[in-house]
């Protein structure tokens, strides 16, 4: 009896994400930049100690559709090192498409240096793979392109619903052919997709997203004819078919690093698949992505708002984080709350990047509500004024105290 088949699926790499990064003094690269390629090589570290047959990529290697060289360069060490570990699969994602249909895309470039063991997947297509545990059933299902997949459909005078819907019933069928393909072979399968299924549940891709998204039905998906499907584009790791029999596992890795915020309690990895005819074992594995942490504290009651929060930040465990700091204050709390203080705290815990010091006052009802200004005092319509520009406490209550005095000599004038 054969071995099963090992597969390394992973995606959404998006080489150039910046955000909440420094210069790193040892790469001349942002700090995130480096964190997303230390996900990659920590995941080919992997590969090597298991000893993996097949690597699957399933889209999106850069943040733009136009990286820079250095990225490229990058992205592209990564790729030698897994090509010689076994063949490499790498799907259009829509952040590799070109810009115009007349352009390469970002990493066409293996296919025309016939890079070894490395297959850019741009087409829907089946076709065979052979691995040094036996051979492979591979359909690959690039990010669908609107003008190819409808080039020979009437759409004149059509709605963007009408048209979205006839996509995607051509999308129906073009992934049917591709498993009916498949099924002439007696030997493992596998599909690979870059778009969005139908009922999965979304990271922040939304965030990155260019073009118009495309959504395809689960149902064409989780087809017994496949053993199973590698998805990317969407950044949450998920198994679509959890808990049903008879389909293969439908499942999106999810992205490998954190971009932002909206993934702050995302678990980031790759999936390892040890895959049979008609059976497919997987797991997904865990990386170090870097921490995002949010805190958040009511200090519209505090007596010592500054100490409060700096209780907060020894409570948890902040090293290497990209933190942020949401704080609800009242007008009197707010003058007392000393934020370089704070700053210097979350430095001495070993923070990698402080993002935002988030604060809400919460201003009295009068003027958080905003009624009629008709029938107030003009002490009352400075002291809604100077609300409005949320002037720090301790300054309203210079002007009040100047601006009394002003009042009072008028009114004996």
């Amino acid at each position: 009896m054969t071995e099963p088949i090992r597969v390394l699926h992973f995606a959404d790499i998006h080489v150039g994400m910046e955000n909440y990064g420094k210069t790193d003094p040892q790469t001349g690269l942002s700090s995130r930049v480096v964190d997303f390629l230390h996900r990659l090589d920590e995941m080919i570290d992997f590969a090597r100690e298991h000893d993996v047959d097949l690597i699957i990529f399933a889209g999106d290697a850069f943040k733009t559709r136009a990286p820079n060289p250095t990225y490229q360069r990058e992205f592209a060490h990564r790729i030698r090192d897994l090509s010689e570990l076994a063949p490499v699969i790498l799907l259009v994602g829509n952040h590799d498409l070109p810009p115009t249909m007349l352009k390469a895309s970002s990493i066409e470039i293996y296919d025309t240096l016939r890079v070894p063991n490395v297959r850019v997947a741009a087409d829907y297509e089946v076709f065979t793979v052979e691995t040094k545990r036996g051979p492979v059933v591979v359909g690959t299902a690039p990010y669908p392109i609107r003008s190819r997949i409808l080039e020979d459909s009437r759409t004149a005078g059509m709605t963007i619903a009408q048209t979205d819907a006839l996509l995607q019933e051509k999308l129906t069928e073009i992934l049917d052919d591709m498993a009916e393909q498949a099924d002439q072979y007696d030997m493992p399968r596998i599909l690979t997709g870059h778009f969005t299924v139908s009922g999965s549940v979304f990271g922040s891709e939304r965030g990155i997203m260019l073009g118009r998204d495309i959504q395809v039905l689960l149902s064409s998906l989780a087809d017994p004819r496949w053993d199973y499907v590698a998805l990317g584009h969407i950044h949450k790791h998920q198994n679509m078919t959890k808990g049903q029999g008879g389909v293969p596992p439908v499942v999106y890795s999810g992205s490998m690093e954190r971009i932002d915020f909206g993934e702050e309690g995302d678990p980031k990895g790759f999936c390892w698949v040890q895959l049979e005819r008609g059976a497919a074992e997987w797991q997904f594995e865990k990386l170090p992505a870097r921490p995002f942490v949010t805190l958040s504290v009511d200090l519209r009651t505090s007596a010592n708002p500054t100490d409060e929060v700096l209780k907060l930040i020894k409570k948890h465990a902040l090293q290497d984080a990209v933190v942020r700091l949401n704080v609800e204050l009242a007008p009197e709390t707010e003058s007392r709350l000393n934020e370089a203080i704070i700053r210097d705290e979350l430095k001495r815990a070993g923070v990698s990047q402080m993002a935002a010091i988030r604060k809400r006052v919460d201003q009295p009802v009068r003027a958080r509500l905003g009624g009629s200004p008709e029938g107030l005092t003009q002490p009352e319509l400075l002291h809604r004024y100077l609300l409005s520009k949320e002037m720090p406490l301790d300054r309203r209550e210079e002007l009040m105290e100047a601006a009394a005095h002003i009042f009072e000599t008028r009114a004996a004038d």
